[in-house]
C-alpha cells in the first residue's frame, strides 16, 4: 500500500448520489460483520444527511486522477468518487477536557481497496479535524471487522470504549437466531 493517485477533495452537491450509493454498498457489507443498518431501507435518510455534509463541509471524497491532471484546475472535476470519508466535531451538551472530532463512515470502492486511498481519506479528516480544532480523533470500527480494527491500529488509533449488545428476541439484525442458525430460505 502505498501513496494514492486520487484527489481527495470536498464532496460537492454533484457527489450526494454516488455517496449514498457507496454508503449502501458500505451499510451491506457491514452487516457481515453483524451491523444491524439497512442500507436501501436507510437511502433517503442517508441522502438528506449526506447532502448537509456536503453543506457543512465535512464530506470528503477521493476521485480517479483526470488523464489531464497536469492541467490548470487539477483535471476532471466529474470524476466519480472511489471513497468517501465524513467527519466532525463532537457536539454535545457536556463539558469536555478536550475537544473530540469524530471520523465516520470511511469507505473506498472494492476494486480500488490496498492503494492508499483509505489512509488518503483519513488523513485529510484528521487534518480537517485539527484546523478546526480538535485534540483527539475517535472513530467506531465492528469488533467483528478484523481488516477494518487492523487498518485503524495501523493508524494510531486504540481501543478506547467497548460497546456490548444483546438479542432480546433471540434473533439478530441480520436474521440469523444468536446461536448463527437461521431460515435460509428468505
Amino acid at each position: 500500500m502505498g501513496e494514492t493517485d486520487a484527489r481527495i477533495e470536498p464532496a460537492t452537491a454533484d457527489d450526494v448520489d454516488a455517496v449514498v450509493d457507496m454508503w449502501v454498498t458500505l451499510a451491506a457489507g457491514q452487516r457481515e460483520h453483524g451491523a444491524t443498518l439497512r442500507g436501501e431501507a436507510n437511502r433517503t435518510a442517508v441522502s438528506e444527511c449526506v447532502a448537509q455534509s456536503v453543506v457543512t463541509g465535512e464530506l470528503l471524497v477521493a476521485r480517479e486522477p483526470a488523464p489531464d491532471a497536469e492541467t490548470e484546475g487539477g483535471g476532471d472535476r466529474d470524476a466519480d468518487p472511489v471513497g468517501f470519508v465524513g467527519f466532525s466535531l463532537e457536539r454535545g451538551d457536556y463539558e469536555r477536557d478536550a475537544v473530540r472530532g469524530t471520523v465516520s463512515n470511511l469507505f473506498v470502492v472494492p476494486e480500488r481497496r490496498g492503494e492508499g486511498i483509505g489512509a488518503a481519506l483519513l488523513d485529510a479528516a484528521e487534518r480537517a479535524l485539527d484546523e478546526s480544532g480538535a485534540d483527539r480523533v475517535a472513530l467506531e470500527a465492528l469488533a467483528d471487522n478484523d481488516r477494518a480494527r487492523a487498518f485503524y491500529a495501523e493508524h494510531g488509533y486504540d481501543s478506547h470504549r467497548v460497546e456490548l449488545t444483546k438479542s432480546l428476541s433471540g434473533v439478530n439484525g441480520d436474521g440469523r437466531s444468536d446461536d448463527g442458525s437461521g431460515d435460509e430460505s428468505d
